[in-house]
């Protein structure tokens, strides 16, 4: 797994810097951003261990399901444009475009997540719930733009710094907002305006390259035209329907259980669903810090190199995914009774088979770095159909008959069928970059 600092340094002329800085090589680009990762996903993971231990598994199930329902329509919203940002070598659209586009389309998902939830019945608790956590995706949706920008010049330590911020200090928010309140609407809402707050005082600055945030506003908006916008949202579009699809086949196990026993069991399975994380930090880590290098790569034609990269980095993920496997099977039952406690601890099979669909979802992660690396984007919008058209088939069956567990299983067999689609769709790629060197 070794790379030499050579052979991950760019040709000249085609790295460059974020405002003020230089950009860094892809072992400090991926150690920065594992460390962003692990602070904030370890923030969120807390979260969840503090919300079982102050309000219990159902407070956990109405924050899983508040979570379950704005995430999939916000990360549609953002039509991956962070994915489009970070390959974009030859500069087709400003930052200013980017971020312009990324305000309408998060506002108007604000307005489709309320709407919902409107229409959805839920107790006003609940209701609450659900708006405060919308707003906070919808901050974090801004700042992941800004994050699209610093990755594109792999300045990833600004990244990384934002999401310790948000990460440490949300957690903080809302763990002393729900001790005092005993409130999970209030506790969510002193979250959404952590977000805020860094989004202001530290994403936007990192990205300003002279001005003040209210003229970064401004350009957004001045220097793009409604054609360009069109533009840019009929490129990425694709791409936001197959992440919306992503995001719907992660979180349908979840409707299914809260339609057919409830948020008790709900916020149970959710919690441990949440182990996954673990992994997920390590992939997160390596695929954004990556995904410029492939992009790189393959926009020269050297295919075998990118093959060879994309290889290592999905046997990665396949270890990573065996060592939760057997960690889930030895001591399972003790980590779940001694993080949440014993109310949890009963569903620990279905904690080995979350684990095995983890080990099999960083594969197909991994995969759909290098599609996306490659701009394959439209052939990503088919796969994800079917899978999620699969995930609601496994889910129908498997649900209500056992619970988390059979959610679980759910998850592991829409895995494998998304790994063999994506290894199927990156074999495309290659064979038609090959095709096009030789002719």
């Amino acid at each position: 797994m070794a790379v030499s600092n050579t052979q991950l340094a760019f040709p000249a002329g085609i790295r460059t810097a974020g405002p003020g800085k230089p950009a860094l090589l892809l072992r400090q680009n991926f150690a920065w951003t594992l460390a962003g990762n692990v602070a904030f996903s370890g923030s969120q993971w807390l979260m969840t261990v503090v919300l079982a231990r102050l309000v219990g598994p159902e407070g956990v199930g109405r924050y899983a399901l508040a979570v379950a329902l704005a995430t999939p329509i916000v990360i549609f919203s953002n039509l991956q444009l962070r994915g489009v940002q970070a390959t974009d070598t030859n500069g087709r659209f400003r930052f200013s475009e980017y971020f312009g586009l990324r305000v309408l389309t998060t506002a108007l998902a604000l307005g489709g997540i309320a709407l919902l939830a409107a229409t959805s019945h839920y107790e006003t608790a609940t209701f609450w719930v659900i708006a405060a956590i919308a707003c906070a995706k919808g901050f974090e949706s801004l700042s992941d733009v800004c994050y699209g920008q610093l990755q594109q010049s792999e300045t990833m330590d600004r990244i990384a710094i934002s999401m310790t911020m948000r990460g440490l200090l949300s957690m903080a928010a809302l763990t002393a907002v729900l001790w005092i309140t005993g409130s999970l609407p209030w506790a969510c809402a002193a979250m959404a305006a952590v977000w805020l707050g860094v989004l202001w005082a530290y994403d936007l600055p990192s990205v300003q390259t002279h001005g003040t945030r209210r003229d970064l506003l401004l350009r957004s908006w001045r220097q793009s035209s409604f054609a360009r916008l069109k533009k840019l949202a009929v490129i990425a579009a694709p791409l936001g329907a197959v992440m919306m699809l992503l995001s719907l086949n992660s979180n349908i196990p979840r409707y299914f259980i809260e339609r057919s026993y409830g948020f008790r069991e709900l916020g149970i399975f959710a919690a441990i669903a949440n182990f996954n994380a673990t992994g997920t930090i390590v992939i997160s880590a390596l695929g954004q810090s990556a995904t410029p290098r492939l992009a790189h790569l393959y926009a020269q034609g050297d295919y075998r190199p990118f093959a060879r990269l994309l290889g290592r980095l999905a046997g990665l993920g396949l270890l990573l995914g065996l060592g939760g496997v057997l960690g889930a099977l030895v001591c399972g039952h003790f980590i779940l009774r001694l993080v949440y406690g014993s109310q949890f601890a009963t569903e620990s099979v279905a904690l080995v088979w979350v684990m095995a669909a983890a080990g099999v979802g960083y594969v197909a992660s991994f995969l759909g770095y290098g599609l996306t690396a490659a701009r394959r984007f439209k052939i990503q919008l088919p796969i994800f159909s079917g899978l999620t058209a699969l995930t609601v088939v496994f889910c129908f069956w498997l649900v209500p008959r056992s619970g988390a567990v059979g959610a679980a299983q759910a998850m592991l067999l829409e895995g494998v069928a998304q790994a063999l689609a994506m290894a199927y769709a990156v074999y495309l790629a290659l064979r038609h970059q090959t095709r096009a060197v030789e002719e």
